[in-house]
C-alpha cells in the first residue's frame, strides 16, 4: 500500500486525507500547528493517524508521496528535506482530480475571483446543473470528491493551489487579472507569481476554454510569447475583432458560437467597472457550459454579492461602512478606492507582502481625507504615505479604528476597510477582520 503523507491540517490538507483513506492509501498528516477541533474530528471520525504543533520527520520522510496544503511555503525546512529525498509533492487540487470525471470550471485571478467563482456557481445552479464549488470556498475539492457526486465543480484557484499541479487540467479557465500579490512568496520576483497564475491553461488543449481579460496588460504581454492550446474567449470594455464579451453603449453583450445575449448595465446585481467584467467572465463560462441565455440574464439579475468584498454594512449619521476586508492587495484596494465617490476615510494596514502602494497613491490624494493604519507594524505604510497626506493615525485594534474613523467622519464621507494586507498579524483571517469591523460598526 502506498504512504501518503499531508502536510497541514486544515480544510484542503483534511480533504486530502479523507480522499486518500477512502482510496485505500496508508495516511498520515502532521501539521506543526495547533490542527482546529471540527478537522480533528473529521481525522478520527475516518481514522486517520494525525499529529498537530510538531513534525515527526521518521514518519514523513518515509512517505511515497507529499501532498501540501496551499498554505505551506515551499521554502520550510521540512519541504527542503522532502524534495531531497525526491518524494514528490502535490497540492490537494492535483490529487482529488485524479479522482473525477467532473468537469473543472476554474477561476483566477489577482482580484475578483471569489466573485466569479461565486457568481459562475449561481449560474450553473439556476441552469439546473449538478454543480460544486470548492478551491478556496466552501468544502475542500478532495473532501467532496470522497464524499459527494458532483458533474460540474467551480474551483476557485489561489496561486498557491496553482503551484502543486502536474496533471491537473481545467475544462474552463478564467484568469481574470494580474497584478503584484504575494510576492513574499515568490521571491520578490513578479514574474514568478504571472507563471503561477498561468498554470491555470496549463495542460488545456483546443476542445476546452480559456476565458480571460483581453486588455490586462501582464496577461496581453504573456500571451504574445506562450503558445495556447485552449479557444480562446477574450472579454474587454470595447469590442475588438475577437472580442466575445464586452459593453456597447452601457450593454453588456455576450458572444459565442452558442449564446448572443444583450442586457443593460443597470440590470447586473454587481455594480461597477470591476464587477461588470466578473459578469462577463461568468457569462461566458455559462455560455460555454449551455446555460440558456434567459438563465444568463436573471442569474446576472439576481446574484448576491460576496461577504467581506465592498460589503455596505450601515450608515450612522449619514456616515456610510464599508466593508472590504478581502482586500489583501493593493490593486484591490484600488478597485474599492475607484468605486466611492465620496470623501472616504480608509481603514489599511496588516501584514505588507511586499506591496508597492503607488497604483494608489494618486486615488488617495484625491479621495481619502484621513489614513488610518491598522497593524502590529505600520512603519512601510509610514514611508510611503508620511509625506503624501496630512493626516495619519495608528491604531492596534479593530474597535479602535472604527471609533477614531467615526469621530473625524462628518455627514456624506464613506469609511471603508480596504486593507491592502494580509490579516494574520491581528486578526485570524480576513473574515475574523470583516467581522470585528461589521460588529464594531454596528455597536456604535
Amino acid at each position: 500500500m502506498s504512504r501518503i503523507v499531508i502536510i497541514g491540517g486544515g480544510e484542503s490538507g483534511s480533504g486530502a486525507a479523507v480522499l486518500a483513506k477512502i482510496k485505500g492509501f496508508d495516511v498520515f498528516l502532521s501539521d506543526f500547528s495547533e490542527i482546529k477541533s471540527q478537522y480533528k474530528d473529521i481525522l478520527n471520525s475516518y481514522q486517520i493517524d494525525w499529529e498537530e504543533k510538531q513534525h515527526t520527520e521518521d514518519k514523513i520522510l518515509d512517505a511515497d508521496l507529499v501532498i501540501k496544503s496551499p498554505g505551506v511555503s515551499d521554502k520550510v525546512p521540512l519541504l527542503k528535506k522532502i524534495f531531497d529525498k525526491s518524494i514528490p509533492v502535490i497540492s490537494e487540487i492535483e490529487f482529488a482530480s485524479k479522482y473525477t470525471n467532473a468537469k473543472l470550471v476554474c477561476i483566477t485571478g489577482s482580484n475578483g475571483k471569489t466573485t466569479t467563482t461565486m457568481l459562475v456557481y449561481h449560474l450553473l445552479k439556476n441552469a439546473g446543473l449538478n454543480v460544486g464549488i470548492a478551491g478556496n470556498v466552501g468544502q475542500s475539492f478532495a473532501f467532496q470528491v470522497a464524499t459527494k457526486s458532483f458533474d460540474i465543480y467551480v474551483l476557485e484557484l489561489s496561486s498557491f493551489q496553482l503551484d502543486g499541479i502536474r496533471d491537473f487540467k481545467a475544462d474552463i479557465a478564467i484568469l481574470l487579472n494580474i497584478t503584484p500579490d504575494h510576492l513574499d512568496r515568490y521571491e520578490y520576483k513578479f514574474q514568478n507569481y504571472i507563471d503561477s497564475k498561468f498554470k491555470i491553461i496549463q495542460n488545456q488543449l483546443d476542445t476546452d476554454a480559456f476565458i480571460f481579460w483581453e486588455h490586462d496588460p501582464v496577461i496581453k504581454q504573456e500571451l504574445s510569447k506562450r503558445n495556447v492550446c485552449s479557444t480562446l474567449y477574450p472579454f474587454a470594455l470595447e469590442q475588438s475583432e475577437n472580442t466575445s464579451a464586452y459593453l456597447d453603449n452601457n450593454e453588456l453583450v455576450i458572444k459565442t458560437l452558442k449564446t448572443n445575449l444583450t442586457m443593460s448595465t443597470a440590470e447586473l446585481a454587481l455594480q461597477g467597472m470591476h464587477n461588470t467584467f466578473n459578469s462577463m467572465a461568468a457569462g461566458l463560462a455559462a455560455s460555454i457550459m449551455n446555460v440558456r441565455k434567459e438563465t444568463i440574464r436573471q442569474s446576472l439579475q439576481d446574484f448576491k454579492g460576496v461577504e467581506h468584498r465592498l460589503e455596505y454594512v450601515a450608515t450612522v449619521k449619514n456616515v456610510k461602512f464599508v466593508n472590504d476586508s478581502k482586500a489583501t492587495n493593493v490593486n484591490s484596494c484600488w478597485y474599492a478606492l475607484q468605486s466611492i465617490n465620496t470623501p472616504i476615510i480608509l481603514i489599511l494596514g496588516g501584514t505588507d507582502k511586499g506591496n508597492d502602494y503607488t497604483e494608489i497613491e494618486e486615488l488617495i490624494s484625491s479621495k481619502v481625507k484621513l489614513l488610518i493604519f491598522l497593524g502590529v507594524d505600520n512603519e512601510p505604510l509610514h514611508r510611503f504615505f508620511d509625506d503624501k497626506l496630512k493626516k495619519c493615525i495608528d491604531v492596534n485594534s479593530m474597535e479602535q479604528a472604527v471609533k477614531l474613523a467615526y469621530e473625524n467622519a462628518v455627514s456624506g464621507d464613506t469609511v471603508l476597510l480596504s486593507p491592502c494586507c494580509a490579516s494574520f498579524d491581528l486578526f485570524q483571517n480576513y473574515e475574523d477582520r470583516g467581522t470585528q469591523f461589521k460588529t464594531c460598526v454596528r455597536n456604535l
